[in-house]
This record gives C-alpha cells, sequence and structure tokens, in this order.
C-alpha cells in the first residue's frame, strides 16, 4: 500500500532547515513553535528517520534530512505551481514589510500603490516600528523584508541609499537657539545617541525637552517650536523644515538605508516586492 507525505509537514521541514531553527520558521509559517515541533515529529515519525539533530540555539540536518530537502524543495515548488496554475491565475497572500517610522514618507506610498496594481489579491501587512524591533522581527521570521537606518550593513542585506541626518525644526522657529538645546526623541530613536555625542563634542548643552514612543508626539512638538530633531534628509514630516543653522549646530553623520529580503520568503510577489522597493528609494 503507498504511503503518502504530509505536504504541510514537509513545508515546516524545509522551513525549519532553511531558517536554522524552528524560531524563526514558525514566524514565517505563522505556527506556533509547538505545532512546527509536532509536525516535524510526525514527519519523521512516517518516515522512521532521524532528520534533524539539536544543535546550540538552532538545528542541523542529518543525512537523511539533507536528501529530504532537495525533495521537499522540489515537491512543494510543484505543489504550488499546480495551485497558481490549476485553480487562480491571480496570486493571493500576504507580504509583511517592516520600515521604520521616519522613513515611510515619500517612498512606501508609492510602493504599496504598485504592488497593489500588480497583486491586487495579495495583501500587504505595513509593519512601522524602529531599527531595533524591526530587526528582531525579522530574525523571529515575523517580516518577509525590512529596511533599516543604520551605520553599516549586516549580512545579508543591501544598501539602498546613503544620507545625511538633517536638524529639523518649526518653521521659523527659534528652538534651536535656545541653551541648553531643547531636544525632541522617541526612547528607542537610533539617532539619539549619536546626535547628543555630537552637541557634547561641540560643547553645547543640551536636554531632552520632550520624551516619548509617539512619533506624532515628536512631530508636534518640534512643529510647535517647543524643540528640535534630526531626520535623514529628504524624509522631513509635514508642518516642520531644514534648520538653516549657518553653523550654529554641529553637522552630523550619515545614515544607510539598507534592505533584507528572508530566505524564507520566495516567489515572484516577493522578488517584485523588493524591486519595487529598491526603485521608490533610489529615484527619491
Amino acid at each position: 500500500m503507498p504511503r503518502n507525505l504530509d505536504m504541510t509537514a514537509l513545508r515546516s521541514f524545509a522551513a525549519v532547515a532553511e531558517a536554522g531553527g524552528v524560531t524563526k520558521a514558525s514566524g514565517f509559517l505563522n505556527l506556533t513553535q509547538s505545532a512546527v515541533s509536532m509536525q516535524l515529529k510526525r514527519l519523521e515519525e512516517s518516515l522512521d528517520l532521524k532528520l534533524l539533530e539539536r544543535s546550540g540555539r538552532g538545528v542541523v540536518l542529518t543525512g537523511a534530512g539533507e536528501q529530504l530537502l532537495g525533495y521537499a524543495r522540489r515537491m512543494l515548488a510543484l505543489n504550488d505551481e499546480v495551485f497558481g496554475r490549476l485553480t487562480n491565475q491571480a496570486y493571493e497572500g500576504e507580504v509583511t514589510l517592516g520600515v521604520p517610522h521616519d522613513i515611510v514618507y515619500p517612498a512606501i506610498p508609492q510602493v504599496l500603490q504598485r504592488f497593489a496594481a500588480e497583486y491586487p489579491r495579495m495583501n500587504v501587512r505595513l509593519v512601522s516600528s524602529y531599527t531595533k524591533g524591526l530587526r528582531k522581527m525579522f530574525e523571529r521570521g515575523e517580516c518577509d523584508m525590512i529596511l533599516t537606518t543604520e551605520d553599516t550593513l549586516e549580512a545579508g542585506g543591501e544598501t539602498l541609499m546613503t544620507l545625511p541626518l538633517i536638524w529639523i525644526g518649526a518653521p521659523n522657529g527659534t528652538a534651536w537657539k535656545s541653551r541648553p538645546l531643547r531636544l525632541a526623541y522617541e526612547h528607542a530613536c537610533i539617532f539619539r545617541a549619536g546626535v547628543q555625542k555630537k552637541l557634547d563634542e561641540a560643547g553645547i548643552p543640551w536636554e531632552m525637552a520632550v520624551e516619548s514612543d509617539s512619533t506624532r508626539t515628536i512631530e508636534a512638538s518640534v512643529s510647535a517650536d517647543l524643540a528640535i530633531h534630526t531626520v535623514l534628509e529628504g524624509m522631513e514630516p509635514p508642518y516642520v523644515e531644514k534648520i538653516q543653522h549657518g553653523g550654529a549646530l554641529p553637522d552630523l553623520t550619515t545614515k544607510q538605508i539598507n534592505l533584507y529580503v528572508s530566505d524564507l520568503a520566495k516567489g515572484q510577489a516577493i522578488e517584485d516586492m523588493a524591486e519595487f522597493v529598491r526603485q521608490a528609494y533610489r529615484g527619491l
């Protein structure tokens, strides 16, 4: 009597093998870790083979697991092709894109509009957070791709553009002239420590006048001329402007906008989304 492989368990096995662990794979599959572990156990029992071995915090493939992974990739690709061609010509599913708060505009609305036109039956889940938080989500497999603002490029990423940090304040504001200099920042802002260091080096006294977890609160405070802030050039929010300080404030560093696409996220829709993001930022 012929035996059949469980395609769901096979997909979990391939995801765990490619992710190097259950945690990231479970995030990508949108399943609990226990559910993924149970599927792996059932797959091993059905084949009567040991497929994975625990290694520190991750997993490594056994000899049998390495053999099965090649078959699994081909079977899953063929399975997805059958459903794609015979049941519905339109792509369906969801893409999760993570973007830091301060670089959503003006590029991301263009990306979403273009993707919706190309893939009208797919959903895009936009996660707006801080670079540190997005990287953690990405490592857990909770985002298909993320953008970050960083000093350097980490393994597996690509730099889309490099921009200088600039000082911003209220239109015709005077807060930048006050001493101590009044600053407004989110608690987790990746730019904050570097800016404070630049001020210290320049001998300019400063104080944190506004602190919040809300980007809107920071923007409102700056537009009201209560404090000043920093953003990447070209990413200024409405109701503020670049401060023309004439050298009264220190020049700031540059930051990279980097793109990371998960190894687990595959398919034409993912490739196109990544390319739309590249084109949008490079066109700024």
